[in-house]
């Protein structure tokens, strides 16, 4: 079925003509550039997910799931990371509201705190796939994806109201949970407040077993305030806040591929918390010159609780890391010529504590932190870029950045890498609705702390030592695409390759640790050539009937060494296929096929991952349908199935079998 499927979304991507006599429709980004244009004066390949996608979703990385270009590895249920371009981790650059998300405790696997923005501020998402480098430096290889958050929004000078409500259940994860938020006030000053909550159970995969323990609880709050005295300024503060109080690592506590015992009797994160505060300032100057300045703290949390598999020691480790930001940018858009010019600056210290208590004797102990305490990374950036309309189809972008990165370590070791990079891009619209895009740029990832100071067990039944003498990895990039954009059709095809240099891997030193597992060190020992193809068609095929189709192929090869291999967990060809029909004023029903060929083509490491069958990971095709009323006065009503085959299957990468048959009820209402 899923080789039918993924044949059938290709020709439909494919053979998707263009509509001229239609208007081509606006869409407003604003990670590609830094500041808010059309999606046809970007060269790069974008795309959004709206507010209800995300509303209907447990966590922000699932609403990512259908995105052309990415891939959603789940090492456990509560946490979720985005795979772009085959690339993973701290190789894609995580903002909100353009401040990093990203942090120094930052893993190169995948990594779970985008999960921790809270859903109730999310007015949509925005991936960019590619290595936009002049504009966001280090950490941006494989792509960029941002939370751009919702402000209240009202259009009169008197005060005004307004809530939205949500409850949902479902049977795979047993499933509760609220989310509500509550906006009030006037144009020129109003404020928005939301909380949510949730809890799980155990995950039920297909053919009918739960996985446990697997389940986890997960409250947020958000409070904003948003100012515009005047049509030309325009100030907001926003506080957020998201914590998984105790979120069970399932892949550590049951066995996995090639292990006959699990390699943890416990694992929780305890907790997992992001606690967020943004200021930002805008104003319209009459030069035409417009300002935008922004301030941000972001602390994430990482306490864990584990204990070796039938061992005496439990441990206990405080993880955190403190991140202060500060971009400055301006920008103008006046006739042929839209440029941005700024600079930021990123302070982040990583606290890190570790002690373990007997749990026969009762008595503590001092252990070595997992990360260097006090170690910390500033990261300075100047950068500009600029878009010029040629003629009525010709467009150029280009942009530089210098970027300088400080990292200083405890014991008096500071690593100091400086790189310049930029990037090209060419538009040429070949009708009024078909554009050839091309773009290419050189970027670079300095390492961070998680890369230089990680001490402590690694999945795989691994030890990992620190290695203070990293350098930066060095990426290029280029793409090449066909996109169209009409009332009634919306298509892309891209082409992409990336050469990514002086790669951080973990290379096993030889020794083994008393309790058998293999010690690895990280060193820049790896170069990757990764290519394919991303694909998204968007169509009305009548009044009623619209189709939504994604199909998305990555091959990648690695050296490590004088040893080539496959790159290490690239997704298989995968895709997703969404009809949808709305039957009269208030009914909409929905139905869906997500599809993954087999993917054997393995590097050393994913065949010794316990987390990846060693003999490739079997290929699936899950089918799923929705039906949605929306009444009077705001209320709306929603009942899902998915995998209505009960396949059991798993997601490429992934700790856990994806959910089995499961049916979703959510009731909501909006004032």
């Amino acid at each position: 079925m899923n080789v039918r499927f993924l044949i059938l979304a290709s020709l439909l991507l494919t053979a998707a003509p263009p509509v001229a006599a239609d208007d081509a429709i606006e869409q407003i980004v604003v990670t590609a550039t830094r500041r808010a244009v059309d999606t046809s004066d970007v060269s790069a390949s974008v795309a959004t997910v709206d507010a209800d996608t995300v509303a209907a979703a447990k966590l922000a990385t699932d609403a990512l799931r259908d995105v052309a270009g990415v891939h959603i590895q789940q090492t456990t249920p509560g946490q979720g990371a985005a795979i772009i371009r085959g690339l993973k981790g701290s190789a894609v650059l995580h903002l909100v509201d353009g401040m990093r998300l990203s942090n120094a405790m930052f893993r190169t696997a995948p990594t779970p705190w985008f999960a921790l923005v809270p859903t109730t501020s999310v007015e949509r998402l925005e991936v960019v796939r590619g290595t936009p480098a002049s504009l966001y430096g280090s950490e941006a290889v494989g792509g960029v994806v941002q939370s751009v958050s919702r402000l209240p929004d009202f259009k009169s000078s008197e005060i005004e109201y307004a809530g939205d409500v949500i409850a949902t259940l479902d049977a795979a994860e047993l499933q509760k949970s609220i989310r509500a938020t509550f906006d009030f006030g006037s144009r020129q000053l109003s404020s928005s407040v939301s909380a949510e909550y949730m809890t799980t159970g155990d995950r039920r995969v297909g053919g009918g077993e739960r996985i446990g323990p697997s389940g986890y609880t997960s409250k947020g709050l958000r409070a904003v305030v948003r100012g515009r005295p005047t049509d030309e300024r325009s100030w907001f503060v926003d506080l957020q806040f998201l914590e998984q109080p105790e979120t069970p690592r399932i892949d550590e506590l049951v066995p996995g591929y090639g292990e006959t015992e699990p390699a943890s009797s416990e694992f929780l994160f305890a907790p997992n918390q992001r606690l967020f505060a943004h200021i930002q300032h805008e104003l319209m100057a009459r030069s035409g010159i417009d300002w935008k300045i922004d301030a941000a703290w972001q602390r994430i949390v990482d306490d864990r609780v584990t204990r070796n598999f039938e061992a005496d020691d439990r441990r206990f480790e405080d993880n955190r890391s403190d991140l202060y930001g500060l971009t400055v940018n301006a920008s103008s858009d006046r006739g042929p010529l839209s440029w941005i010019a700024g600079v930021d600056l990123y302070h982040d210290e990583v606290r890190s504590q570790r002690n373990a208590l007997n749990i026969n004797d009762g008595t503590f102990s001092t252990l070595a932190s997992r990360f260097p305490d006090g170690a910390t990374i500033l990261q300075a950036g100047l950068f500009g870029n600029v878009l010029w309309r040629i003629s009525d189809r010709h467009s150029l972008s280009a942009g530089l950045r210098l970027s300088d990165v400080r990292i200083d370590l405890p014991d008096g070791t500071r690593i100091d890498p400086s790189r310049l990079s930029g990037d090209l891009g060419w538009i040429f619209d070949v009708t009024e609705t078909l554009q050839l895009v091309a773009n290419a740029g050189a970027g670079f990832r300095a390492p961070n702390i998680a890369d230089l100071g990680t001490l402590g067990e690694r999945p795989g039944n691994r030890f990992n030592i620190p290695n203070s003498s990293l350098g930066a990895e060095n990426v290029t990039h280029a793409d090449l695409g066909l996109r169209h954009r009409s009332a009634r059709w919306q298509f892309e095809i891209m082409l992409f390759a990336l050469r990514y240099s002086d790669r951080i891997v973990s290379v096993s030193t030889g020794a083994v640790t008393p309790d058998g597992r293999d010690i690895v060190q990280s060193v820049n020992a790896a170069s990757s050539s990764i290519h394919g193809i991303e694909a998204s068609l968007e169509a009305d095929l009548a009044d009623r009937l619209s189709m939504h189709a994604v199909l998305n192929y990555t091959r990648g090869e690695q050296r490590v060494g004088t040893e080539e291999e496959p790159a290490d967990r690239v997704p298989p060809l995968n895709g997703n296929l969404v009809f949808r029909y709305n039957l009269a004023e208030r009914w909409q029903l929905d139905a869906r096929l997500r599809a993954a060929a087999r993917q054997d083509r393995l590097s050393n490491r994913d065949v010794g991952d316990p987390r990846i069958d060693p003999n490739g990971t079997a290929g699936w095709a899950s089918l799923g349908a929705s039906a949605s009323w929306a009444g009077d006065g705001g209320w709306q009503v929603t009942i899902s199935a998915d995998n209505l085959t009960d396949k059991q299957y798993r997601t490429h990468g992934s700790g856990i079998d994806a959910p089995g048959r499961n049916l979703t009820a959510t009731i909501r209402r909006r004032w």
